[in-house]
């Protein structure tokens, strides 16, 4: 009995019209936040975490508050994070479903996860 082979293009993907100038934006700009190696580990541990504050996610990645802070904004205004606040600290939680998927894809186009 042979394996099905996957298709290496999503078919909605390949069915979508041929993305317009305001879609390619959009999408280059989400690239130019997630491509950025603080900004991954961050994700990687408030998806972890499934919610953490600054200061906890900065010791986490060893990294200052501010820059994690000035991290979280430009994620917040790509709609990836948001935030709740509990005195003086801000936890943030990814709101994005789909960030957690495209860092798996990544890992998985590197080889890295051996059942994809």
């Amino acid at each position: 009995m042979s394996t099905p082979v996957p298709e290496p293009i999503p078919p909605a993907l390949s069915r979508r019209p041929l993305l317009n100038e305001t879609e390619v934006d959009e999408l280059a700009a989400l690239f130019r936040v997630l491509a950025n190696d603080t900004r991954l580990r961050i994700l990687h541990a408030i998806a972890r975490a499934g919610e953490q504050s600054v200061s906890a996610i900065a010791d986490e990645i060893g990294s200052t508050s501010q820059a994690v802070s000035n991290h979280l904004q430009r994620m917040a205004d790509q709609q990836i994070v948001a935030t709740r606040r509990e005195g003086n600290h801000i936890h943030y939680r990814l709101i994005d479903p789909c960030v957690g998927g495209v860092m798996e894809l990544g890992l998985c186009l590197l080889g890295h996860d051996p059942n994809c």
